[in-house]
């Protein structure tokens, strides 16, 4: 993200340079970010919070530039795959989830349109149109973001599940691994081994690469449930 993100911006600002300054774009673009991503998960959607901030902030209706967003995401967007690298154990333990008949969700950030992310899982091997997902989190159908627990509660009230079945597998401690844990939601940290963790916890039960936890599963523990005994 260190590298997408930058790129991102200037790829925003240079196909709609001629119609907002790039500066006042990327500024712009970055605030109402930040207060979408602070969204509390009681009221407006990520998506109409962000419209609310932004484009009266670059003074622009938003039926007059949502269009051209729609086309930067079709044109230029996928260009910015060269700035990713796909996981090879990442479809792999996909597809082991549905053949545990288990429900999946692409609990990603939801700070993006829909179009970005799907993109984004089409370049992981993981797209929407091979997987039927529970539930792939946007800004179009989320209340709050990764920073607010409220983000899991929507989830598991979407999908009809309780905390204790549920396993999040993520990279950001923060976000997925302390946010999920206030709601009884165990994790799985993808984090080298040695990386000392922040903080003790006990919903964490294991940490790891994808293929750390691809190689627990080939040995043998492919029943969810015992994966999650094993690993403590």
């Amino acid at each position: 993200m260190e590298q997408f993100v930058p790129a991102y911006l200037e790829a925003a600002g240079r196909f709609l340079g001629n119609r907002i300054a790039p500066e006042r774009l990327i500024r712009e673009l970055l605030r109402a970010t930040r207060i979408m991503a602070a969204n509390r998960g009681d009221g407006a959607t990520n998506e109409e919070v962000f419209a609310a901030t932004f484009y009266p902030a670059v003074g622009v209706d938003r039926a007059e530039l949502e269009p051209l967003f729609m086309r930067f995401y079709s044109e230029e967007f996928p260009g910015l795959r060269r700035f990713t690298q796909a996981v090879p154990e990442a479809p792999k333990l996909v597809r082991w989830a549905f053949e545990c008949g288990l429900k999946v969700v692409v609990a990603t950030n939801p700070l993006f349109p829909r179009t970005a992310i799907e993109q984004r899982l089409d370049w992981a091997g993981v797209g929407v149109d091979a997987h039927p997902y529970a539930l792939v989190t946007t800004y179009e159908n989320m209340h709050a973001s990764k920073e607010n627990p409220a983000y899991y509660r929507e989830i598991l009230d979407r999908i009809g599940c309780s905390p204790e079945a549920c396993l999040m597998v993520g990279d950001d401690w923060v976000w997925d691994m302390e946010n999920a844990s206030k709601l009884g939601i165990r994790g799985w940290w993808v984090a080298p081994e040695d990386e000392p963790r922040p903080a003790e916890s006990g919903s964490v039960f294991g940490q790891g690469t994808l293929a750390d936890l691809w190689r627990l599963i080939l040995a043998g523990n492919r029943d969810p449930q015992t994966l999650a005994r094993s690993a403590d």
